[in-house]
């Protein structure tokens, strides 16, 4: 039993070694993923999955080494989350800097208009567009006045306004229920008739 709780606690590896371990990793991910494109955050397809899944179960490896030990996998998590920590206050305090890193949005649909140009920047094609659209409530992308593809792989879509004619069309029936109303109640809780 004894042998058993040392093998769990007892680091197999030195521990500066399980501290760059993770830092190492941690820097190559966000490294990788800012070059791989905020498309490969967005998730559009589950080829995107897959990758994200596979890339987690890879650099597992080279972030626990030999060591398995309950010590080692603690002093490793707490390395990734000082190294996040760390990172993202100093993103915090130097804007240009995080500018550069997280990337800045992507405008993929403006004024209702596809830019096929930036899909193509983004390998993201229309039919992955409709996708994202219909899940965020929009029967098509003919609904969308604009679509912004944000650092963190997030496609935020904003709907197109009435036309002018149909909003000042709304105000109206809006007046006449409003009078509808009075005249109802002028004549003593009596409905309006026509």
């Amino acid at each position: 039993m004894d042998a058993a709780l040392s093998h769990m606690f007892v680091l197999g590896l030195p521990i500066i070694e399980k501290i760059a371990r993770p830092v190492i990793v941690y820097a190559f991910l966000v490294i990788s993923l800012r070059l791989a494109g905020k498309r490969e955050l967005a998730q559009l397809n589950p080829f995107d999955l897959v990758v994200l899944l596979t890339l987690s179960n890879t650099v597992q490896n080279a972030i626990i080494g030999d060591d398995n030990s309950v010590t080692g996998g603690i002093i490793g998590a707490t390395a990734l989350l000082l190294v996040n920590a760390l990172v993202v206050r100093f993103l915090y305090n130097h804007r240009k800097i995080d500018e550069i890193v997280e990337g800045s949005p992507d405008v993929l649909i403006e004024d209702g208009k596809v830019r096929t140009r930036h899909l193509r920047r983004e390998l993201i094609t229309v039919s992955q567009m409709e996708v994202a659209a219909r899940r965020q409530g929009f029967e098509s992308l003919a609904d969308v006045q604009q679509c912004i593809l944000e650092p963190g792989g997030t496609l935020v879509f904003i709907g197109k306004k009435p036309l002018q004619d149909e909003k000042r069309h709304q105000e109206l029936l809006a007046r006449l229920d409003q009078l509808a109303a009075e005249v109802a109640r002028r004549r003593g809780g009596e409905p309006a008739t026509s």
